[in-house]
């Protein structure tokens, strides 16, 4: 199984990132990124999923109809992941869907296999929790759009994660691949990546996932750059690792059998420590990068 995909080597059809539970060799999480013209226009079934339209660059219309009637919804979006927080729609599994944006954009369809219909709804940027985690090197910005006890989705969660250029995220390691109540979630993650460049540069960043035990080997280092995606069925994931200069942005999908959605993890035990130095630093002073609208206007 390959685990790193670069940029162009996900691609499905109109997507220029296509994963699903099939390709992915898993049961539940899938990732589409989705590019559209100005005026372009796209529809696309639901199927057994869940999905929530987020814009990466650019606004949209999201129209989303089923046996229980019609709902479109205008998302304002942003210039890009790095300038603001974005608002975003949900679309209920067995739906119709169809995305379609004037000024044309990059757009995101986070999706989970689900047996829940839930109503088609808005996520005004404005009530989008922005996070700061972690403190000195380890700090990181997490725009938590789509996370359990956030936004009610029955498996789906989906949020976006900002590390300054130079810092460490997804650090300590951690996992959540194995079911211990109260403690650690089973949770399939996508991870899809973008940076900011600097003078025409490109930027880029590594990515590391080890096996966490037997019969869970996933093992990756990976250098990653705008577009790639990286699976994670299991395994201690992290760190995430930005370049000095270039800000990473990453978007992260999880999907998985529990009956409680929920993201519980556990860190490695030989970096678990590291937890206990924050208290006594600082937050990078580079976030957060931005905040949440005060409104959704």
């Amino acid at each position: 199984m390959t685990y790193h995909l670069p940029a162009g080597k996900a691609l499905g059809g109109p997507y220029i990132v296509d994963v699903t539970p099939e390709k992915a060799g898993w049961g539940h999480s899938s990732l589409r990124i989705l590019e559209l013209p100005p005026g372009g226009t796209h529809s696309f079934e639901a199927g057994d999923s869940e999905w929530i339209v987020v814009p990466l660059s650019g606004g949209c219309t999201v129209a989303a109809a089923d046996d229980f009637g019609r709902e479109t919804f205008e998302l304002r979006g942003r210039r890009d992941v790095f300038s603001g927080v974005s608002d975003f729609a949900y679309v209920p599994r067995d739906a119709r869907a169809t995305v379609t944006s004037a000024v044309g954009g990059r757009f995101a369809l986070t999706g989970a296999r689900c047996t829940r219909r839930l109503p088609a709804r808005y996520g005004p940027a404005s009530e989008v929790p922005v996070e700061l985690r972690g403190t000195g090197n380890c700090s990181r910005q997490v725009n938590n759009f789509g996370a359990a006890g956030v936004f009610e989705c029955d498996k789906l969660i989906a949020v976006e994660v900002i590390t300054p250029g130079g810092n460490w995220s997804s650090f300590p390691p951690h996992k959540h691949d194995e079911h211990r109540a109260g403690e650690e979630s089973v949770l399939e993650e996508i991870y899809y990546f973008e940076f900011a460049g600097h003078d025409g540069i490109p930027g880029l960043g590594y990515q590391r996932v080890s096996p966490s035990g037997p019969g869970r080997d996933t093992d990756v280092l990976a250098e990653v750059r705008d577009g790639d995606v990286v699976l994670i069925p299991d395994g201690w994931h992290g760190p995430s690792m930005a370049t000095p200069g270039h800000h990473m942005y990453y978007l992260n999908v999880m999907a998985g059998p529990e009956d409680e959605r929920a993201w519980l993890i556990c860190d490695h035990p030989d970096h678990a420590w590291v937890r206990d130095t924050w208290p006594d630093q600082p937050v990078d002073s580079r976030l957060p990068l931005y905040t949440a609208p005060e409104t959704s206007a």
